[in-house]
């Protein structure tokens, strides 16, 4: 039976959107080509969600791949991406159905440090039951090694937890792990569904 509900937090509770950041500082569609490229899609991206780097060193460490005359745009790009991380519509409700009904509410995302200065502007931390961000044990998802730290920290068995993410790979590592595992396609009404498929709420 489902007891706690293991949420993604990137296009699962906030709108992970790179190319609304790009939209707004960059002037031409190759200087977003470059950017998405070399910061979006470059390394320095995975290094800073595994924590091997933090936020701040990111603009000096893409730079070097960048043309001068884009710096600027990759500068904002670096420091303000997270302008782009509003809520998902429905979001904040999903979360206060999931209380109601009685059950435990987690987070577990692969993030760098900002993730702190962000999230909690939807949400405040302690209204979940815990928060285990990646850049924090330094491990991503979906390295199995990552799934049994979060059930460990929390004393959860896995074959009680609901994993919901927006990415089919980290589900199936969620479910490497024992957990029960949805990958979230948008719509907050068959994650319901699915909760009461394995609990006593219908």
């Amino acid at each position: 039976m489902i007891k706690n509900v293991v949420l993604d937090m990137g296009n699962v509770l906030l709108d992970f959107d790179p190319e609304f950041v790009l939209d707004r500082f960059c002037s031409s569609d190759e200087e977003k080509a470059v950017i998405r490229k070399e910061l979006f899609d470059g390394p320095e991206w995975q290094m800073g969600d595994r924590g091997d780097i933090k936020d701040k060193d990111r603009f000096d460490l893409v730079k070097v791949r960048v043309p001068k005359k884009y710096h600027e745009a990759l500068r904002n790009c670096c420091e303000k991406w997270d302008i782009c991380m509003d809520p998902l519509e429905g979001a904040g409700e999903f979360c206060e159905y999931v209380k109601k009904a009685g059950l435990r509410i987690y987070v577990l995302s692969n993030a760098s440090d900002l993730f702190y200065t962000y999230f909690p502007k939807f949400m405040p931390l302690d209204f979940f039951d815990g928060v285990f961000v990646s850049s924090d044990y330094l491990m991503l998802k979906p390295d199995i090694e990552i799934y049994k730290t979060f059930l460990s920290k929390y004393g959860l068995k896995p074959e009680e937890c609901l994993f919901v993410d927006d990415r089919q790979e980290n589900a199936d590592g969620a479910a490497k792990a024992g957990m029960n595992a949805f990958c979230f396609k948008g719509n907050y009404e068959e994650v319901i569904d699915r909760i009461k498929i394995d609990t006593i709420l219908i």
